[in-house]
């Protein structure tokens, strides 16, 4: 599991992104003491830093840089500043990416799991486990009691969204989006076609009911 520590002094929103980046998995630490942020990143030796540019003491370049120092941990910058100038400037300092405030959390979600992505070992965070079914997103296999299956790369996105947010009901809205941004259009009808393939498939090897329709709001797991 990847840990991921907020600097961020609202508290209001560094609660809701804890609590939503929790929904994906994640590990998730607060900075209790802005004046000693870099002391507390040592002590948490979090994956990735989401690091906001104004901060109590000192601001978010600087502990960028004291960050830098020793680690090349990669640090995403949350800012309500949209001008290139500070966008350059969290970057020069050795900010990895930038997010403009107020920020879309799945858009935010996904430039996480990027980062992470491109700075370490994927293959253990890309096994996605629930009530015994296991799925590689790497080799797009579902393996259940000695069984295997292997899915298409439709078939994988959709199992995909519903295992990282397993337990909660996907919207409709938000699995078709989810599709669309790796490049998979779907509509209403598609997305049904796809689901039922799914469902067939995942039968054939013992996993019966394991994807739930929500009449009128989407589907869980």
């Amino acid at each position: 599991m990847y840990k991921v520590m907020i600097v961020e002094d609202d508290y209001i929103i560094a609660s809701k992104l804890k609590e939503f980046l929790m929904s994906w998995n994640y590990d998730v630490c607060l900075i209790q003491d802005f004046s000693n942020v870099y002391n507390e990143f040592i002590q948490e030796n979090p994956h990735i830093v989401l690091m906001d540019r104004s901060l109590p003491f000192f601001n978010g370049y600087y502990w960028t840089q004291k960050i830098r120092e020793t680690s090349n941990c990669p640090i995403l910058f949350i800012s309500s500043a949209s001008d290139n100038m500070n966008m350059v400037m969290a970057l020069d300092q050795g900010g990895d990416d930038y997010v403009i405030k107020p920020f879309d959390l799945q858009i935010l979600a996904y430039r996480i799991k990027a980062l992470l992505r491109r700075c370490y070992d994927f293959s253990e965070a890309m096994t996605l486990e629930h009530k015994g079914v296991l799925f590689s997103v790497d080799s797009l296999e579902v393996s259940y009691q000695g069984q295997t299956i292997e899915l298409t790369k439709n078939e994988a996105r959709i199992l995909t969204c519903l295992l990282e947010h397993k337990n909660k009901v996907v919207k409709r809205e938000e699995l078709m989006e989810y599709l669309w941004k790796t490049d998979f259009y779907v509509d209403e009808n598609t997305l049904n076609v796809n689901v039922n393939r799914l469902r067939k498939k995942l039968e054939k090897i013992g996993i019966v009911d394991f994807i739930s329709t929500k009449k009128g709001l989407g589907y869980s797991i």
